[in-house]
């Protein structure tokens, strides 16, 4: 409350006569607004999915190898995880913003639970093989694609606006500990009781994480979509779905093109996740296995890439007070050549422990930059745009991926592994740096929305 001058003149004449001075107040530090409990519940829902994740993710090369030592063939797991994005990341994108995106990623859930459960009877009854194996993974991934576009677009709409990077930062961090830290290992010790509960139990954590989206977000969250400009070219109501559909993929796709900031994070983003997606796909021939270089057992290789998950819990919990600290930019760059140039070490030092202290690394780089450019996204669209440039945006970003995966088995077949990770290193470094060759942080300054 504000003194008045008579009560300003009344203190002073008091703090006179007593001869003392009164004390002032110390600082306080502002209170942090609350993430809420429908954050809460969104998040448990969000480990519930990622530890099924990790146990599809992990499990399903390991089953793969007990069916081939083919590196293009292994590659297209990883090739039939990311398709999806390519094909249906604008549809979705469109779909989420239409729809209310709780309900989106409920239905995606629930989906998921029936292809692994499609999966399961496979192993049962003795029919699995490896275009089995991919037409599952596949599937898995058309969900993939609603659940994450759904789930990341939710967040803005459940936690107050000061607190997305801490939002960000929990969601990834329980996606790397579900995904990788107890996932993997959960997928190496339930192979032993049989492929089947490779699928069987993720079917039963997708159907817990609709159960526990339904019973702990309330509301509607559907977004509100803003009255069209009059320059628009908004096609009548009475025109055919198709058209509108096309119209809101082009509003998306428009967005993020023009973007001065989005735009450079989408192109090293998309390249990255090109090379990175081409090491990793036939990685496991490196690591496991007596034929390998590594000579890994199938039980093992879990465990280490547990590093990764731990590096991303850690990254995840410092990023905030490092993007407070240092500018955004700087951060992100720093953190995207980092995790590009720390992948030399499995190459050089095929030693587990070595193995386990770059993932640790690259889990702890990449989480960083995720949250960052998650958090720039999320602050620089406008909600009733979010799902849609989402949408875009992994498309773009994801649509190389299944290209990666591919061009990797293929390499890795004709000239060998190395020549697959020393040209994903090498792409993914130069990668890294062309953000900081074209932006500056003025620019992402002024590129924020204002409430």
């Amino acid at each position: 409350m504000t003194m008045t001058s008579e009560q300003r003149a009344s203190a002073a004449t008091e703090s006179s006569t007593t001869g003392t001075t009164a004390p002032e107040a110390p600082p306080t530090t502002p209170a942090r607004d609350p993430l809420g409990r429908p954050f809460a519940a969104a998040l448990g829902a969000t480990g519930l999915a990622n530890l099924g994740d990790g146990i599809v993710g992990v499990g399903a090369p390991l089953v793969a190898l007990t069916l081939t030592r083919s590196a293009t063939q292994i590659a297209l797991l990883s090739a039939a995880t990311w398709l999806p994005w390519l094909l249906l990341g604008l549809i979705a994108g469109v779909a989420v913003d239409r729809t209310d995106r709780r309900r989106t990623q409920m239905i995606a859930m629930l989906a998921r639970a029936a292809v692994l459960g499609v999966g399961m009877w496979l192993v049962v009854s003795g029919h699995l093989s490896m275009a089995w194996l991919v037409a599952v993974v596949l599937a898995y991934g058309i969900t993939e694609v609603f659940a994450d576009i759904a789930q990341t677009s939710l967040v803005p709409d459940i936690v107050p606006r000061s607190r997305l990077q801490a939002a960000n930062g929990r969601v990834l961090a329980v996606q790397q500990v579900a995904n990788t830290f107890v996932g993997g290992p959960i997928a190496g010790a339930v192979l032993a009781l049989g492929a089947a509960w490779v699928l069987g139990l993720p079917a039963g954590l997708a159907l817990g994480a609709a159960v526990l989206l339904w019973r702990g977000v309330r509301g509607n969250f559907r977004p509100t979509q803003a009255a069209p400009s009059a320059g628009d070219d908004v096609p009548a109501v009475s025109e055919r779905a198709v058209r509108r559909a096309a119209h809101e993929v082009r509003d998306g796709l428009a967005f993020l093109v023009r973007h001065p900031v989005l735009r450079p994070l989408v192109i090293a983003g998309s390249l990255m996740n090109m090379a990175f997606t081409a090491y990793f796909a036939v990685f496991v021939l490196w690591a496991v296995g007596p034929e390998s270089r590594m000579g890994l057992p199938p039980s093992q290789y879990p465990l280490m890439l547990a590093a990764l998950a731990v590096g991303a819990v850690l990254g995840s919990l410092v990023v905030e007070r490092i993007v407070t600290a240092l500018p955004e930019l700087r951060v992100l760059v720093t953190a995207c050549v980092s995790t590009a140039a720390v992948l030399v070490v499995p190459i050089l030092v095929p030693n587990a422990w070595a193995v386990a202290g770059t993932l640790f690394l690259a889990g702890f780089c990449t989480t960083i930059g995720n949250v960052v450019s998650a958090s720039m996204r999320q602050r620089m669209v406008p909600q009733g745009l979010l799902g849609r440039v989402s949408g875009a945006s992994r498309t773009l970003g994801y649509g190389l991926m299944p290209v990666g995966a591919v061009l990797g088995g293929v390499v890795a077949d004709a000239w060998g592994l190395q020549a697959v990770f020393w040209s994903a290193v090498v792409l993914s470094v130069a990668a890294a740096c062309y953000p900081a060759s074209v932006l500056r942080q003025r620019t992402i300054d002024a590129a924020e929305l204002r409430d």
